[in-house]
């Protein structure tokens, strides 16, 4: 039986802009089919920061000109990156495996990951989307939509929105039968589209799901035999950047609890990725974690760079 991979894929395999998307996605392509030419059952999950920060910004600037269209709710925004950047990811691997004479299917799942309305991170929104406002601006849009809106580094001020733990993954049977049927699956876009349960049924909430909490979230529902974080660095490194780096070829649980403790990675990068393994390998029995960079990834799984964490 195929060994099955979960991959999280980083900003840099996907890039800025739908055209730099676009060039970036045929490399992204091509490692996913190096690791399906040695035999791996893979399964993609993807961030979309820039992109949904785009489609956002796109309805904003259009609601407040004359006649244009209505504001576009955030969970909404999530769903059209989800489906274009799907494309674009199928496009490319259907291209690529079509070049390598693999028969596959290529499949992207719109995805719904399920959030408690009583995680604390609703109290403290933290996850900044949008364009800048003057002070005045923001209070009047805070006015009129209720919208918390933090000052960002001198530059303005920026709407905020949650940024919960992925509770479950309602889609998650629908991806397990894909899976089995050995097509490749693209889903937790983004982290998903962040939904609560009310009444018996789903409603989708202004949120961010973090997509690397969000992957590891799904290798534990699917039982993979590891979570690839693929990101821009080849290796987990203490004292990043300053003399004393040092790179770590593999870490324990306990050690990488250490190491985040000593405060060795950075809150924005580093740091929910090296949780987000933590978090699986806790979960999954004698399963592992890998984080390298996305050139680097069929090298890695041969053990010849990254870093593994393991119990």
């Amino acid at each position: 039986m195929a060994k099955r991979l979960v991959i999280a894929l980083g900003g840099n395999a996907l890039g800025n802009t739908p055209v730099q998307q676009l060039e970036l996605v045929k490399k992204t392509a091509s490692t996913i089919c190096d690791l399906i030419e040695e035999g791996y059952d893979v399964v993609v999950g993807h961030g979309n920061g820039p992109q949904v920060g785009m489609v956002n910004l796109a309805f904003e600037n259009s609601h407040n000109k004359v006649g244009g269209t209505p504001q576009m709710p955030f969970p909404e925004c999530g769903a059209m990156t989800q489906g274009y950047i799907g494309y674009h990811l199928q496009q490319s691997i259907g291209k690529e495996l079509r070049k390598r004479g693999l028969k596959k299917a290529v499949a992207t799942i719109i995805t719904q990951v399920e959030v408690d309305p009583a995680d604390p991170a609703f109290e403290n929104p933290t996850k900044p989307i949008g364009s800048f406002y003057s002070k005045e601006e923001a209070d009047q849009i805070v006015k009129e939509t209720g919208y918390t809106f933090v000052e960002d580094a001198g530059r303005g001020y920026r709407r905020v929105v949650p940024s919960p733990e992925p509770v479950s993954i309602v889609e998650i049977d629908t991806v397990e039968k894909l899976v089995s049927e050995g097509t490749i699956v693209i889903t937790v876009g983004g982290g998903g589209i962040p939904v609560i349960a009310k009444d018996g049924y789903y409603e989708g909430v202004a949120a961010v799901i973090d997509k690397d909490r969000a992957s590891a979230r799904l290798a534990q529902d699917l039982k993979a035999d590891m979570l690839v974080i693929l990101t821009a660095v080849d290796k987990v490194s203490l004292n990043f950047n300053k003399p004393e780096q040092v790179d770590l070829d593999k870490m324990s649980v306990a050690e990488a609890k250490s190491y985040i403790a000593q405060g060795h990675f950075a809150k924005g990068s580093m740091l929910p990725k090296v949780e987000s393994c933590i978090k699986y390998v806790e979960s999954a029995g004698n399963s592992k974690a890998l984080i390298t960079s996305l050139e680097k990834a069929k090298d890695a799984l041969k053990g010849k760079t990254g870093t593994i964490i393991c119990k």
